[in-house]
């Protein structure tokens, strides 16, 4: 997850990460069209997006992380574990584990495969590292 530079600083080592071609291109415009109401979590989700691998819509993505997924993930920090599911904001009903690709947990979930970890940031600069333990799509 981390590691350290030359200068001896820590890094954030990223896993890869694979999307549907129709997912990235509404994901994209999401971020963008969301740019200036959530500045943040759009431009991590449009870096998520730029570093993702692009496949065909009608790839096989078993056990990988897309938009309607039920999510098992391990919260690192606390060793907490939940079951989400990954939707748009407007299907977003923290009530019934919907959790919104636009939150920093739904884009660093988007695109993952079981057994990939990712380090990143919340909104109150604390860093935050979910495993993926299960996906069902």
């Amino acid at each position: 997850m981390s590691k350290t530079n030359r200068n001896g600083k820590a890094e954030m080592v990223l896993p890869p990460i694979t999307v549907m071609e129709a997912e990235a291109r509404r994901l994209n415009a999401l971020a963008s069209s969301s740019a200036v109401l959530f500045p943040r979590i759009s431009h991590f989700l449009a870096q998520e997006l730029e570093r993702a691998t692009v496949v065909a819509d009608n790839s096989d993505l078993r056990g990988v992380v897309r938009m309607g997924s039920q999510v098992r993930y391990c919260d690192e920090k606390t060793g907490e574990v939940r079951d989400v599911v990954l939707v748009y904001p407007h299907e977003a009903d923290i009530t019934l584990k919907r959790v919104s690709v636009l939150t920093p947990v739904g884009a660093a979930l988007i695109g993952l495969s079981i057994g990939q970890a990712i380090e990143f940031q919340t909104p109150g600069h604390n860093k935050r590292s979910l495993t993926v333990l299960g996906v069902s799509n």
